[in-house]
């Protein structure tokens, strides 16, 4: 297949596009800068000039795949709810080149959309847009697309990580050390699930080659870990104090982190690996944040 890629040259998609080439596909990269493009043209995929903000250049990529893989996403997790409506209209483009066809959209989404309450672990069977979570947007707009007929799944992630980066934890680190402590909420037991980035892209080929409309899949590795045993680790990395905040003093420790760091976002994958025959195979969270590139 002929497939357009967003995201390309990201953290996630740049490890997606030399996958689908080794599976014997042909890779159409999003790229907004001349370096992206040079970095796509180098690993042997086709360069299509685009960006978020212009739906056209999305629209203009989708028309002319075979399959399309959305992993681009605006990481200022500061305006994370505009961000997540950006999103969802990206969707819509993509998604309105491919209707009255069979050609896969594979999107992309949070683990907290599968979950049924707070504190259930999320499943690939539930699709919860109540959640708080602004994500919910990416889900809302899949549901449309299904809806008119487009096959479309959704990869849901986790804390997607290596030595470089961990997902919202990366930003984590960034407060944390502003403020000279690795800080936790409370006693510290709210999970978050993690997978690695190498796993994670895995799951996207995975899926587009499979093209299950309304499937959603979870690329998560771990299930749960605690606040407490992340902080832990990158204190002894870090070489910084460990303690924990009352919930009442989250907003003045974290800042605009604060809306994220109390979340508690365990999830299963058994669909997944059975569905997709995938099995995790990359280090584990706490192992990488040992080796943090610092």
């Amino acid at each position: 297949m002929r497939i357009f890629v967003t995201g390309a040259t990201g953290f996630i998609g740049s490890r997606i596009v030399p996958q689908l080439l080794a599976a014997g596909h042909q890779v159409l990269g999003l790229s907004r800068s001349d370096p992206g493009a040079a970095w796509l043209a180098a690993a042997g995929a086709e360069v299509h000039r685009g960006q978020l903000e212009d739906p056209e250049s999305l629209r203009a990529g989708a028309e002319a795949a075979d399959a399309v893989i959305h992993v681009a996403f605006d990481h200022d997790f500061s305006r994370f709810a505009a961000h997540c409506e950006k999103d969802y209209r990206a969707i819509e483009a993509m998604g309105s080149a491919l209707r009255g066809s069979k050609r896969p959209l594979v999107i992309t989404s949070g683990v907290g959309m599968g979950m049924a309450a707070h504190g259930v672990t999320a499943s690939e069977k539930v699709v919860n847009l109540e959640h708080p979570n602004p994500r919910s947007a990416s889900e809302r707009a899949a549901n449309r697309l299904l809806e008119a007929g487009v096959n479309v799944s959704v990869v849901r992630l986790p804390q997607v990580h290596d030595t470089r980066k961990q997902g919202l934890i990366t930003p984590y680190i960034e407060v944390c050390r502003q403020r000279g402590v690795m800080a936790y909420v409370g006693e510290g037991l709210n999970r978050w699930s993690a997978v690695h980035v190498d796993d994670a892209a895995r799951v996207y080929r995975l899926a587009v080659e499979q093209a299950v409309a309304g499937a959603r899949w979870h690329a998560v590795a771990e299930e749960g870990i605690t606040a407490r045993a992340i902080a832990e680790a990158l204190a002894a990395r870090l070489q910084l104090p460990v303690k924990s905040v009352p919930t009442d003093a989250v907003a003045e420790q974290f800042g605009w982190m604060g809306m994220f760091v109390g979340m508690d976002l365990p999830a299963a994958s058994a669909l997944t690996r059975q569905r997709l025959g995938w099995t995790p195979a990359g280090p584990g969270l706490l192992s990488d944040l040992a080796r943090l590139d610092v």
